[in-house]
């Protein structure tokens, strides 16, 4: 931990960050307990948005994993960015991306399986973390050492490889291209190479060989970061519109491309790659248009607070036992509104728990930098 970061920070992103984790740390809770009180169909809908398809299909849920890689590969520019143009040596700032990589790597088999000691065969390797971390290695090696054109070419390619690789392979027993948990030639790929146990015995949302399109998410981070790092103040309105035009144009490809590779979280699929793509480069859109255009800040600082300590507050739920705090300062507002809403009381003082422990760390300026 350290002091605030040192290099000027985009605000919009760390509001779209803590936005994005808001959901991670219980926002998507109290969607679930109004629609289990009120059975009401716009509840309900909102609530089935708000849980992961069982395999192909899309759903907002979907969105909240890949566009913290996004914003992971925003912030590059910004931070390696100013690096390499301080001229910091390049393989310096490399051991700094492959020592954060395996940081995050480390950090997601401790959140899966805590500080037990235990039998290889009992630990699960495959994590959010693991999979931000080698992704974000990978993206940010890529930004290193080639221009932005190669970066547009490892984007496609990766793409097109990965979709190449599902489209001619499968599991032994299984039609070339089959898609199925069982039969798809990633998770088969896992199973003969990932160490320890896999999150669903024959598949890992998080395995190794899907994590090689995650890294095209990075990727796109980045592009958008150089875009707006290069955007001079009297021109950030185009800039905002040419990001409109992009993330529509993903979308649309998403789409087209779902009709035979079909948008699937837990394969992270080409064309979920692009669907969350166009979605994530929609939201840094409005979000850098209302706040550092519009210069409209005051409202997001809930999120900027959040955004700013993202891996600690996602990490904190291992070693702190936030419904046993929540309980011991708020039990009485839900005593006081009583059953049921008191459920949904619950699942708000819960998250204003976690954002009053992040603002006093922000307020101390305290930060957890990996």
């Amino acid at each position: 931990m350290d002091a605030s970061p040192k290099y000027q920070r985009l605000y919009s992103l760390d509001a779209l960050r803590g936005f994005d984790m808001f959901w991670i740390i219980g926002g998507e809770e109290i969607f679930h307990k109004l629609a289990e009180i009120t059975k009401s169909p716009f509840w309900e809908g909102i609530s089935k948005q708000l849980n992961h398809p069982a395999w192909h299909g899309f759903a907002a849920y979907d969105l909240i994993f890949p566009l913290f890689l996004f914003l992971a590969g925003v912030s590059t520019p910004y931070s390696i960015g100013k690096q390499i143009d301080k001229g910091v040596p390049r393989n310096k700032i490399l051991l700094r991306v492959i020592k954060r990589g395996l940081i995050l790597v480390l950090l997601g088999v401790i959140y899966n399986n805590g500080l037990d000691i235990r039998p290889l065969e009992e630990i699960r390797f495959g994590s959010v973390l693991g999979r931000i971390g080698l992704a974000y290695m990978f993206a940010n090696i890529i930004y290193l050492y080639t221009k932005q054109r190669g970066q547009i070419i490892w984007f496609v390619s990766i793409l097109i490889g990965y979709w190449l690789l599902m489209l001619l392979g499968s599991a032994p027993g299984y039609p070339a291209g089959d898609l199925t948990m069982q039969g798809n030639i990633v998770s088969y790929i896992d199973r003969l190479i990932m160490p320890g146990k896999l999150y669903l015995g024959i598949h890992d949302p998080e395995g190794l060989t899907s994590t090689l399109p995650a890294i095209s998410t990075g990727l796109l981070g980045i592009y958008i970061g150089t875009l707006l790092r290069g955007t001079a103040s009297q021109n950030k309105k185009k800039t905002v519109l040419q990001m409109v035009v992009m993330g529509i144009g993903f979308l649309i490809l998403a789409q087209i491309w779902n009709l035979f590779f079909p948008i699937n979280k837990n394969l992270w699929t080409s064309s979920f790659v692009l669907q969350c793509g166009g979605i994530s480069i929609l939201l840094m859109a409005l979000f850098y248009y209302i706040i550092d255009v519009l210069d409209y800040k005051k409202w997001a600082f809930f999120f900027k607070v959040i955004g700013m300590n993202s891996i600690l507050i996602y990490m904190s739920g291992q070693f702190i036992n936030w419904e046993y705090t929540t309980n011991g300062i708020f039990h009485w507002v839900g005593q006081i509104i009583g059953d049921p809403w008191n459920a949904i009381s619950f699942a708000i003082t819960l998250i204003f728990t976690k954002w009053l422990f992040l603002y006093f760390l922000y307020r101390q300026k305290v930060f957890l930098r990996v």
